[in-house]
């Protein structure tokens, strides 16, 4: 390899917020945050979802309306159907 040209690659901890799983992997990701794992400091980066929490690979639903997307149209904005437009002539 050229020197100089690739970015640092080196032990990365990453959390997965939403199942509170801890990730210790190699990466190039540059972090300001550290955290203590097993006795030893690594750089720290938290991500929202990672496959210790997302459906395709947990296997489980998640809950979504079964209201179509007119009756979720109106349900937000219906209040506003029944005030009348100001009339030019006025």
């Amino acid at each position: 390899m050229r020197k100089d040209i690739h970015p640092e690659y080196h032990e990365v901890l990453f959390h997965d917020t939403n199942a509170d799983v801890y990730f210790l992997t190699r990466s190039t990701v540059a972090t300001k945050a550290t955290r203590e794992y097993e006795g030893k400091e690594y750089p720290y980066y938290p991500l929202d979802i990672s496959s210790a929490s997302h459906p395709f690979y947990t296997g489980e639903q998640r809950k979504t309306s079964n209201e179509g997307r007119v009756a979720s149209f109106n349900k937000r904005f219906g209040a506003f159907a029944g005030r009348s437009k100001k009339k030019a002539s006025e």
